[in-house]
């Protein structure tokens, strides 16, 4: 398959070509304008999707799926109603746009409801802009279950106490949408994100470890091979064979990478519009104020050609821009959309829908340098539980990992809950590193935190 991106044509796997969604859009635009709107957004989608599974060598499922939508919402002055539907037909979007408009009718006027200000939007220019996110992945059933076979073999093949398995699956994911608005803004673009995971389970009877692996790109061919993604997971889980509780203590926590990037979701959370304006976040007033420790640099970088979470301007048709959220702990931006920065007098960061590319800038040390930085501590390679109270930052959640004695792996650690506050482990960020796992929209190497409570035995 050839690395250059493919635009999609009538006969790819979308039903429709990308300019037939721009013409669904303009004809909602257009009804809104002849009901009476006030103003109006529309996005038109469409997605294909193929899954396989195999498990211990037999195809367990194939999936497929296909889903198209056309979301309306109208604006009668302040006043908000949505609806949508999966029907393309005219007499359906002339309906569609009559529920919205009903909707609105009833709906209480919200002084901060709207589209952004017309200057801040993508122009038609920039909407369009090809960024290489589209790279169509075709492969066929049977390819796709000699992927998954490939991999699982390649777990079971490490050592005979790979006693099981839980599945190998090969995933592709393609869409394309149009997103418009009644101020003259419209743009769009296909994209893909494609994965090959493998989960296997390690011993038998009452000593069994599980663990996984995963690889994801939106290019197929810059994902790892099956044979090393299947390889690495089954070490991963005969390595945490023979877990043990350890004694409660006090000592470093370094996160492995793919958990680091649960701590910066901490953070997008806490810094996110909906947070600070409700008051549900103890990070609230914090712009120009340290955060986190000088070791955190923290850029969004929304225009990385064949990024996970590149786009050219957010769901409100804002234009996005590269941006330093953090600069030596200190927290310089928030994430906000049009909507939730009215609620709270700013500007818009260009983020509704989310976070763009958020990279943590590494240090000098890689994994193996982080553990010989942390010395005696615990390596956390799973987290449980959902125990963070975003109000006043405490942090509890239950862990598995790896005990480090002299900045080696000593044993494997299991039924263990690691502790804190996130306002301290922020600031006591000890070293980022220069392991980057890049698997979403956080792009972050393993995290050592200074010091937390681990309650064990």
């Amino acid at each position: 398959m050839s690395r250059t991106p493919v635009a999609p044509a009538a006969d790819s796997r979308f039903s429709h070509p990308l300019e037939t969604l721009q013409q669904f859009a303009q004809d909602v635009l257009a009804h809104a304008r002849q009901s009476g709107a006030s103003d109006c957004e529309v996005d038109v989608s469409e997605s294909f999707g193929q899954s396989v599974t195999v498990r211990c060598d037999e195809v367990e499922t194939i999936e497929y799926n296909r889903d198209k939508g056309i979301g309306v919402t109208i604006y009668l002055g302040q006043q908000k109603g949505h609806a949508s539907t999966s029907d393309f037909s005219p007499a359906a979007l002339r309906e569609t746009v009559e529920a919205a408009l009903n909707i609105a009718r009833f709906t209480a006027a919200d002084g901060c409801a709207g589209l952004p200000e017309a200057s801040l939007l993508a122009t038609r220019e920039e909407a369009f802009a090809d960024l290489d996110l589209y790279y169509p992945w075709l492969i066929s059933v049977e390819g796709a279950i000699d992927l998954a076979r490939r991999c699982e073999q390649a777990a079971f093949a490490v050592s005979p106490q790979v006693s099981n398995s839980e599945g190998a699956t090969v995933s592709i994911q393609e869409g394309q949408f149009i997103s418009a608005n009644s101020l003259g803004f419209m743009g769009g673009y296909p994209s893909s994100r494609h994965y090959l995971a493998c989960s296997v389970i390690a011993g038998k009877d009452e000593n069994m470890q599980r663990d996984d692996w995963y690889s994801t790109s939106r290019d197929a061919q810059s994902i790892a091979s099956p044979e090393a993604i299947g390889d690495y997971a089954a070490r991963r889980a005969l390595a945490r064979l023979g877990a043990r509780k350890i004694k409660t203590c006090k000592v470093p926590v370094l996160f492995e990478a793919p958990l680091a990037a649960s701590l910066i979701g901490n953070f997008t959370h806490l810094t996110s519009g909906s947070s600070l304006y409700r008051k549900t976040s103890f990070l609230l007033d914090s712009l120009g104020k340290r955060v986190f420790s000088k070791k955190v640099r923290i850029s969004e970088r929304p225009h990385l050609r064949g990024g996970l979470a590149s786009s050219v301007f957010d769901s409100d048709g804002v234009a996005t821009h590269d941006r330093e959220v953090v600069d030596d702990g200190v927290l310089q931006g928030y994430f906000l959309s049009a909507y939730t920065a009215r609620k709270l007098g700013m500007q818009t960061t260009g983020n509704a829908g989310g976070c763009h590319n958020l990279i943590v800038h590494p240090g000098k040390r890689d994994f193996r340098g982080l553990l010989k930085k942390m010395g005696r501590g615990l390596l956390v390679t799973e987290l449980l539980g959902q125990g963070v109270n975003y109000v006043n930052g405490d942090y509890s959640r239950g862990a598995a990992g790896y005990w480090v004695e002299d900045g080696e792996i000593a044993h494997a650690v299991e039924e263990v809950t690691i502790a804190g506050n996130l306002r301290d482990m922020f600031r006591n960020v000890v070293s980022v590193g220069n392991d980057v796992l890049v698997r979403g929209s956080k792009q972050v190497g393993s995290i050592l935190v200074e010091q937390m409570k681990v309650a064990g035995n």
